[in-house]
């Protein structure tokens, strides 16, 4: 089967900017990244080729070729190499497209090779639900949950006060071992991690009392989240350095709180407009009336004219929920429906025969339309 075209991988169109096919980017290789799926193989495979897609977009030049040439025209020059790679711990660098994923996962990716430098501590994921209107005019709330935070004992070390470590003895030092296998074609020289000091190089002889060796403890955190006017359900705040302590000097990780939003008893949300249904009745329609229409912000009048049939919609401007970037606000659409009464006295039976008996045919604009179709199509 051959490749799918780039521009459908990532969901973009061929006059994509730069900035739109990086966010459609971020979205995919968020959620088809490896640690969001373990052992899944098929995301194992949308991942490399989001990737493999990002890469071409990315570069100008590459895009230029695809554009002209296809797939063929990118191939040739070495691009969207990823096939023969078994997983991801093969890839050379982290510069580029695999920064975008690095920046959102914390050092996502693992590699065979662990770095005995100062490394970033894991993000962390929280979801929190709110009411329709604390989304609409935003909030603050509290929220706790658990992190390792670096001992306070050890001072992350791992080791106990006044005890130091020691050279790994399986490993010399090196953080790694080598295993060589013979085969038809020569010697296989496989790397990997120590299991003895885990790649560190060194053990530690007297592990400290309250982290165990570890050089992290869990503790609770309470940290208060502004949340602003705006966000609906999907919607993610960044916080940070809130999320796990780094290793060996390394920064702390980032907090991402996912939005949930409740829905509400009378409106509905479409993009930052509001919509709401309003039943009314026959006279109303009729005769028009002001009416009181129920907001986010409390009720406000509107003059509805005589006449108005049942559906009709009235726009009412800047009633909606504000753009959490600037862009002002939305509005509040309003559908009306006349709303038939279904239990009648025989006096007022009698009203409603004597008014058709009145007002004959003449007034129904739309049953007169209506029929004047049906004799078009059926020529009856």
């Amino acid at each position: 089967m051959g490749k799918r075209d780039y521009y459908d991988v990532l969901g973009v169109s061929r006059d994509a900017g730069e900035q739109d096919i990086k966010r459609a980017y971020r979205k995919l290789a968020m959620k088809y990244h490896p640690d969001r799926n373990p052992d899944d193989k098929e995301a194992e495979e949308k991942f490399k080729e989001v990737n493999e897609a990002y890469e071409i977009l990315s570069s100008s030049e590459k895009r230029r070729r695809y554009d002209q040439f296809g797939h063929a025209g990118v191939s040739a020059n070495g691009a969207g190499g990823f096939e023969g790679f078994g997983g991801f711990g093969g890839f050379g660098g982290f510069d580029g497209m695999f920064g975008d994923i690095f920046d959102m996962f914390g050092g996502g990716f693992t590699s065979s090779r662990r770095s005995r430098g100062p490394q970033k501590g894991a993000d962390l994921q929280y979801g929190i639900t709110i009411t329709f209107e604390e989304a609409a005019f935003g909030t603050d709330k509290e929220i706790e949950f658990y992190r390792n935070d670096t001992c306070n004992v050890c001072e992350g070390t791992g080791a106990k006060p006044g005890t130091s470590t020691s050279v790994c003895d399986k490993c010399n030092g090196t953080g790694e071992m080598q295993t060589v296998t013979r085969t038809p074609l020569g010697q296989m020289i496989r790397t990997s991690v120590c299991n003895q000091c885990r790649g560190e190089g060194t053990v530690i002889e007297t592990p400290c009392n309250k982290c165990g060796g570890k050089g992290r403890i869990k503790r609770q955190r309470k940290l208060k989240v502004k949340i602003p006017a705006g966000v609906d359900t999907g919607s993610v705040i960044s916080i940070r350095g809130e999320g796990e302590s780094g290793t060996k000097g390394g920064p702390k990780g980032d907090l991402y709180v996912a939005i949930n939003v409740l829905p509400h008893k009378i409106f509905k949300r479409d993009g930052y407009d509001v919509i709401c249904e309003m039943p009314i009745t026959f006279v109303q329609a009729a005769l028009g009336d002001e009416l009181e229409v129920p907001t986010l912000e409390g009720k406000v009048k509107y003059k509805m004219p005589e006449g108005t049939q049942s559906g009709t919609v009235f726009r009412l401007r800047s009633k909606g929920i504000v753009n959490p970037k600037g862009y002002g606000k939305g509005d509040q659409y309003v559908k009306v429906i006349i709303e038939v009464p279904t239990k009648l006295s025989e006096a007022q039976k009698d009203i409603l025969r004597k008014f058709a008996s009145e007002s004959g045919e003449e007034i129904h604009q739309q049953k007169k339309t209506f029929f004047n179709k049906v004799k078009d199509v059926f020529g009856v």
